[in-house]
């Protein structure tokens, strides 16, 4: 709740007549190490994605696949010139890209705000499982990523270089 109330996820607002909010709930996963002992405990707030309406909550949804020859080459074009190569992993990545649709969500289970109990959160933020999370946070990175001068490729849409 720290991240997501720091990222500005959402704002408490009253919901409108002609709106609807979408439920949400908390995933818990139990991390385990290769000797079958606990390693850490992990839990994140998932909307409820069956109830997002096409054309309501939702127009474009995006899936990121960069094209497997794209790889291919990269691994290639480095090794052949003894290029470094980075991956890299964003942490909370969904809870980076800013919608374009207004979403608005029920209060999470146990982090209802007192004396607020009747306002929904409407999203400002993506949340993992919104059907348009990816697509807004690809919009966020594309952007961010070429402020530094990172070229965006024109045969592969998810390949960045320098």
């Amino acid at each position: 709740m720290i991240v997501l109330d720091n990222n500005g996820t959402w704002d408490l607002v009253h919901l409108l007549a002609n709106k609807q909010a979408i439920g949400c709930k908390w995933v818990f996963v139990v991390k385990v190490n290769p000797d079958g002992s606990v390693a850490r405990l992990k839990v994140r707030l998932v909307v409820k994605v069956y109830a997002q309406t096409y054309g309501i909550d939702y127009s474009n949804t995006l899936s990121l696949v960069t094209k497997l020859v794209s790889v291919h080459l990269f691994i290639f074009l480095s090794v052949t010139n003894d290029w470094p190569l980075h991956q890299l992993d964003v942490k909370n990545v969904f809870l980076h890209g800013n919608l374009q649709e207004e979403v608005y969500m029920e209060q999470p289970l146990g982090f209802v705000a007192q004396g607020e109990s009747d306002k929904v959160c409407k999203r400002q933020k993506s949340l993992y499982s919104l059907k348009q999370s990816s697509r807004a946070w690809f919009g966020w990175f594309s952007e961010v990523v070429q402020e530094f001068g990172i070229k965006k490729s024109n045969c592969d849409y998810s390949v960045f270089y320098q």
